[in-house]
């Protein structure tokens, strides 16, 4: 079984989100299962920092509209998986990697820049997998451009919703001045969207299979609240759609090896977490304190949540607790919490992402609060069961799988969480957390369930290799 994985996003090269850390593990998860990967994404997003040699393949041109534009092709093999790098500088040579003007033209570039490269390069993959509204088009591109060429007559391609907020939506001109076609897609109704081009709903129309990154965000996305206006869409491709809940890398968050935090430990010597949480406030600026440390990683953005945290951060604040904050995202939320934290020393607040902070606070944290309007899947209170902080979740998307809501009568459950999008539900959520906090017999008990828990991509692996093989 031989796949090509495509990208706009791969750790340790680039990252803005959840669907970077995917595009590593996931393949790297695939390979310890038998199945041969190549990985590609964008030249021009390299990480300089990280240490690779890389090697130049080849020079191509992409047809977009009525230019051809150039494209450099490198390779590298980092921990054993092997890269490819799709270089232009007009295109990806910028701060950040979406939100630019001309995000249509880029992405066209980039999709028919993947077909290009396969038809180049001696390599004939059975699966092409691809993410997001970013590599959307590759398989209307596949029929229209290359259904004539030998070697793509056989690939099936899988799409995978990281997110379906996002969709890539752009002019109708996209059809005939970047990606080469006609209008009869456009004019049908496979691609139009209220009178424009839809790339994520071109990918859920011509992929052989559909997958999101969780069972219930698979069920939620066929009902018009989550459904961003393609729920209809998604409920008539319904028969290949797939939910396969996401994992997380053992190997990246492992708090006996971890080397950002200070005092490694597991669960059988889980007391050993209390150092890291001193190492936290130290840093943090927060007073020693035994008081419970609530800690959010997280964008400052609706969608999160951040507007229940508004509503009550005051009462949370004045209970018997410590928070600490690490994200960036909207001002009105950057501006609110640094606010608060002027005012309140028991908030300490990070602006901005930093990948060694962040791990300290997995480690240094009693509980995780993860208050999501909506999660596809979410990553973030994974990794915090793994380093035993306990979760305190919406039951939404990904959430819902993976937090086991605490019944104090039988005294099990893998976290806690609430139900209805409202901000006094969530700090009762929080309170519930508080008072077993206090039990410490059964939070110790909890601790170790949860970092007990096998969360990792081997069993996700092995259910996109089923899917796989099953086309």
């Amino acid at each position: 079984m031989k796949v090509l994985f495509v990208s706009a996003e791969v750790v340790p090269f680039s990252k803005t989100g959840g669907l970077a850390d995917v595009a590593y593990a996931l393949p790297k998860a695939l390979i310890q299962e038998g199945v041969e990967v190549k990985i590609i994404t964008s030249r021009n997003f390299h990480n300089k920092a990280v240490n690779v040699d890389e090697e130049h393949l080849m020079n191509l041109e992409v047809e977009v509209g009525w230019r051809k534009q150039y494209l450099g092709l490198s390779r590298t093999i980092y921990e054993g998986m092997e890269y490819l790098f799709i270089d232009n500088e007009y295109y990806f040579k910028r701060e950040g990697i979406y939100g630019h003007y001309d995000d249509g033209e880029r992405y066209s570039y980039f999709c028919r820049g993947v077909l290009e490269v396969l038809n180049a390069i001696d390599f004939e993959p059975d699966i092409i997998h691809i993410n997001d509204w970013h590599t959307a088009m590759i398989p209307l591109l596949m029929k229209k451009h290359y259904s004539h060429v030998e070697k793509f007559q056989k690939i099936k391609t899988v799409f995978t919703i990281h997110n379906l907020r996002y969709q890539g939506i752009f002019d109708p001109k996209v059809m005939g001045e970047l990606l080469n076609m006609d209008l009869s897609e456009f004019n049908s109704g496979a691609v139009e969207f209220y009178g424009n081009v839809n790339f994520m709903k071109s990918g859920i129309t011509f992929s052989d299979a559909v997958t999101t990154v969780s069972e219930t965000y698979a069920t939620e996305i066929k009902e018009p609240y989550f459904g961003e206006q393609l729920h209809d869409l998604i409920r008539n491709q319904e028969y290949k759609l797939h939910g396969i809940l996401n994992g997380i890398d053992f190997g990246i968050y492992n708090p006996e090896t971890d080397p950002n935090i200070t005092t490694h430990y597991n669960d059988k010597n889980s007391s050993k977490k209390a150092e890291n949480k001193k190492d936290l406030q130290e840093l943090m600026h927060l007073k020693k304190s035994k008081a419970p440390l609530i800690a959010m990683i997280t964008r400052l953005a609706d969608q999160k949540g951040l507007d229940l945290v508004e509503r009550i951060i005051e009462e949370m604040l004045q209970l018997d607790v410590q928070l600490v904050v690490l994200g960036t995202g909207e001002k009105k939320y950057e501006d609110m919490l640094s606010h608060f934290s002027a005012h309140y020393e028991n908030l300490a607040v990070y602006i901005g992402f930093d990948e060694p902070l962040a791990h300290k606070i997995y480690a240094g944290a009693d509980m995780f609060l993860m208050p999501s309007l909506f999660e596809p899947c979410g990553l973030s209170q994974m990794i915090a069961q793994r380093y035993g902080t306990v979760p305190i979740v919406r039951e939404t998307g990904g959430l819902r799988d993976t937090v086991q809501a605490y019944n104090k009568f039988t005294n099990e459950g893998t976290g806690f969480s609430f139900g209805s999008y409202n901000a006094h539900e969530m700090l009762f959520a929080v309170k519930r957390a508080l008072e077993l906090y206090e039990d410490k017999t059964n939070w110790r008990e909890m601790v170790r369930r949860i970092m007990r828990l096998d969360t990792s991509w081997e069993k996700s692996a092995l259910a996109y290799k089923a899917l796989y093989e099953s086309l």
